[in-house]
């Protein structure tokens, strides 16, 4: 006798069946869409802002690095040792001269017979110059 069929069991795991994946619909926009969005007008107002300030920056850096070769090329030397002599000797100098001017200042304020600091605000001299 042939053997009978066997009755389908619901615990039997059945294999689905594929199903194609949905297409997109041409109204969403999808990361994968050939044909770019033009931007809005407030978008591209912005996009032209940052445009130009790009520009304005570059400019701004082209002129710092002008500036920068220029000072490099009015430097002596390159020697750290010899810029922080000429450094203490420009500070020496400045010392005298404003000591010299303080004398000066108390000279004046001896001879009216007035304050140094009434002197200094005088002549707009603030007390840390």
């Amino acid at each position: 006798m042939p053997p009978s069929p066997q009755p389908e069991d619901s615990t039997t795991p059945t294999k689905p069946t594929p199903q194609a994946p949905p297409s997109p619909s041409p109204s969403s926009s999808s990361p994968t869409s050939t044909t770019p969005q033009q931007p809005s007008p407030s978008e591209a107002k912005k996009i032209a802002s940052l445009e130009a300030k790009i520009v304005r920056l570059e400019q701004q850096i082209n002129q710092t690095e002008e500036k920068q070769k220029e000072i490099d090329a009015k430097m002596k030397t390159d020697d750290p040792q010899v810029l922080v002599k000429d450094h203490i000797r420009l500070l020496h100098d400045y010392n005298e001269i404003r000591d010299v001017g303080q004398g000066l200042m108390g000279m004046i304020a001896d001879q009216r017979g007035v304050r140094v600091v009434d002197v200094y605000k005088e002549f707009n001299v603030g007390e840390g110059d």
